[in-house]
């Protein structure tokens, strides 16, 4: 099909709701494609890169839209929509490929990344013909049709992996990660030595405190990381802070009580403050609504990887060079937590993504299994 591809416009507003209703019905959890103040902002305000498609009748068909930040070198693959019947021609691929270009011509992008449903093989097809890099699973990650395990992937500018930072060493539990990133991705990982795992710090029995008021906690959040360069979740604002009852820590979360999640954005005064009282945390969130808790720390940072790892996290994804300090890239790792039942019988991992899942698997039995069981 011959669409045409252009910019959004405010005047496309209401038939790009209508476009992911159609799509999504009202299933989609996310307010760029149902919220239209939220679209309006993004396609005035210079932070997203989004296109459409329309038949040549003039009916909207597609979208598609990269996300930005200021400040950061990051953007996400977001919104991806083809009306149902205009699928089958490739224009799902044709919009992907178009809105990356178009974001990465600006110079101001290292990365973009991308969330994708696995409930068919499709879309895993699409971004991969686009140039995108599988980099993990996020197991129970978002509730859309039920709750469903979603995959990371990404696409780098040209030149950008060749400039990581090398890691010394990591905890033994995340060797699984790294073997399938080295699959994924062609990363070479030997020169990274595996550590052992501390034991979990014992769990402390003191209330947490969960404050539900965004403004404040964004006023707050400012207050305690005033530079950039001391918080990094991209794309992601606090709208909650969990606070010790003795004061000494404050974890900041975008949590999405629609979607079922949590992002633990950042902690003051370090992450690893959160030792022993994590329990805590994760029982705060769910009952605010989130059954998936998600943590994004350095791969160097082997501190608090240990603590989130001792409180029962999972190693589910890791994004090499995803954090640029002066001209060096830093990986990160994803660490997941969900308190529902994983079930991957329905879920449509293509065979870029089975490294990735025997790697969740293997951490996740090494997380919760008894050794003897392991054993048997």
């Amino acid at each position: 099909m011959n669409a045409v591809l252009s910019p959004a416009s405010v005047q496309d507003i209401a038939e790009l709701r209508q476009l992911y209703f159609e799509v999504y019905g009202h299933g989609y959890p996310v307010p760029l494609g149902s919220d239209p103040v939220v679209m309006r902002r993004l396609i005035t305000d210079g932070t997203a890169h989004w296109l459409t498609a329309r038949a040549p009748a003039g009916d909207l068909v597609g979208s598609a839209v990269v996300l930005t930040e200021p400040g950061s070198r990051i953007g996400k693959l977001v919104g991806l929509a083809v009306h149902p019947g205009h699928r089958g021609g490739g224009l799902a691929s044709r919009l992907t490929g178009a809105v990356c270009d178009e974001a990465f011509a600006t110079g101001l992008l290292d990365s973009v990344y991308a969330t994708v449903r696995l409930v068919t093989e499709g879309p895993q097809q699409v971004v991969v013909r686009n140039g995108f890099w599988p980099l993990g699973l996020l197991p129970n990650a978002v509730e859309v049709e039920g709750c469903e395990t979603l995959a990371l992937f990404a696409r780098y500018a040209d030149g950008v992996l060749e400039h990581r930072a090398p890691v010394a060493s990591v905890p033994e539990r995340l060797s699984a990660l790294l073997s399938a990133a080295s699959c994924g991705v062609g990363i070479d990982y030997t020169g990274t030595r595996p550590v052992p795992c501390l034991g979990a710090a014992p769990a402390g029995a003191e209330p947490i405190e969960l404050i539900a008021a965004p403004a404040f906690v964004r006023r707050r959040f400012l207050e305690l990381f005033p530079a950039a360069d001391d918080r990094f979740f991209p794309l992601h604002t606090p709208n909650a802070v969990l606070v010790a009852a003795d004061g000494r820590f404050e974890a900041y979360a975008d949590l999405d009580p629609v979607a079922g999640s949590c992002a633990l954005v950042a902690v003051h005064p370090r992450p690893s403050a959160v030792a022993g009282t994590l329990e805590a945390v994760i029982a705060s969130v769910t009952r605010a609504g989130a059954d998936y808790v998600e943590a994004l720390l350095p791969l160097a940072d082997t501190e608090a990887l240990e603590v989130f790892l001792a409180s029962g996290f999972v190693p589910s994804a890791l994004y090499p060079a995803m954090r640029r300090i002066q001209d060096r890239l830093h990986d990160y790792v994803v660490l997941s937590r969900t308190n529902r039942q994983i079930d991957f019988r329905t879920t449509a991992v293509s065979p870029l993504l089975q490294p990735y899942l025997g790697a969740y698997l293997s951490a996740w039995t090494t997380t919760y299994l008894p050794l003897h069981e392991v054993s048997r």
